[in-house]
């Protein structure tokens, strides 16, 4: 019974050990079992063990999401908003509007920084002024966010979407 114990214990640990990203908790383990009548001290086993958890999947780890994505965003004052956004693997990005309609000459340029939030799967433009600046990362495309950070909805919600350019 003892013997089968640590095998089953070093089974565990040992399929635990082989995950690539692991995030180390601590699990209180009990060995009321193992106090049986041949002398065994619970003194020679830990009371808490390590036992790595794998981070799940996610569209930061699991997604080519660097890249150029391109979009015509809804405009309420002219006929559209030509969006064109790249991400970096170093976390900066390049991000360029052009209002169809407004002053065809003026676009708006923003070179910065952006964030994962805790997910995995949403990111937000450091730098960005007067624009939401989220994006939920899906493949090969954005969901432009509202200002709360939540998808567009409604007969317009198609026009949020910048796909990705290869």
């Amino acid at each position: 019974m003892k013997q089968s114990c640590h095998i089953h214990l070093f089974l565990l640990i040992l399929s635990f050990s082989c995950a690539e990203k692991q995030e180390e908790i601590k699990v209180e383990e009990s060995v009321e079992f193992l106090e049986e009548s041949d002398g065994t001290s619970l003194d020679e086993f830990p009371e808490t063990i390590e036992v790595p958890i794998t981070i799940g999947d996610n569209s930061r780890t699991s997604l080519d999401w660097n890249g150029t994505y391109l979009g015509n965003l809804p405009c309420a004052s002219c006929e559209g908003i030509e969006t064109k956004l790249t991400l970096n693997t170093d976390g900066t990005y390049h991000y360029t509007t052009h209002y169809f309609g407004l002053n065809d000459a003026l676009e708006h340029e923003f070179l910065g920084k952006f964030t994962w939030d805790e997910t995995g799967s949403i990111i937000t433009l450091q730098g960005v002024n007067g624009i939401p600046g989220k994006y939920k990362v899906g493949e090969n495309q954005l969901w432009h966010l509202d200002m709360n950070g939540n998808r567009i909805t409604g007969d317009l919600a198609d026009r949020y979407i910048l796909k990705k350019q290869f």
